[in-house]
């Protein structure tokens, strides 16, 4: 008879060692799946806006009370954070960016300034009146 030959396990979440970038490559799977929420919240938008004054007062109601502006904070900066996250994928599959300190750089790049971009935004767009 032979012997059985005792193979690996397949390595999980508690064997790694957690880095940001692997939280970042979570984070980002997740606002893709929020993008599909907010843009349910942006299609119910335009069809109000499409339906006439009443469907669109409703529509504001909501996006005004403090919920609906936390999810709509919430949908640009799951916006922002997948686009820059998206962008670093992308110098990644052009072969860049591997070094422990680029791959750094990247990821904090993306974290870094998918914030930075919400606030800018949602700073220029009480400033034009968005906020009343």
């Amino acid at each position: 008879m032979t012997a059985r030959i005792e193979r690996p396990l397949s390595p999980h979440m508690q064997v790694y060692r957690w880095t940001l970038t692997m939280a970042l490559s979570i984070v980002h799977r997740a606002t893709g799946i929020a993008l599909y929420v907010g843009t349910l919240l942006l299609a119910w938008w335009l069809i109000a806006a499409a339906s006439g004054p009443a469907a669109y007062s409703h529509v504001q109601a909501f996006t005004g009370s403090i919920i609906g502006r936390l999810i709509v904070f919430g949908y640009t900066w799951a916006l922002m954070h997948h686009m820059l996250s998206g962008i670093r994928h992308f110098i990644w599959d052009l072969g860049y960016g591997f070094k422990a300190n680029e791959r750094e750089a990247l990821t904090w790049g993306a974290l870094i300034g998918g914030i930075v971009l919400t606030v800018l935004i949602w700073i220029i767009a009480i400033a034009i009146g968005g906020g009343r």
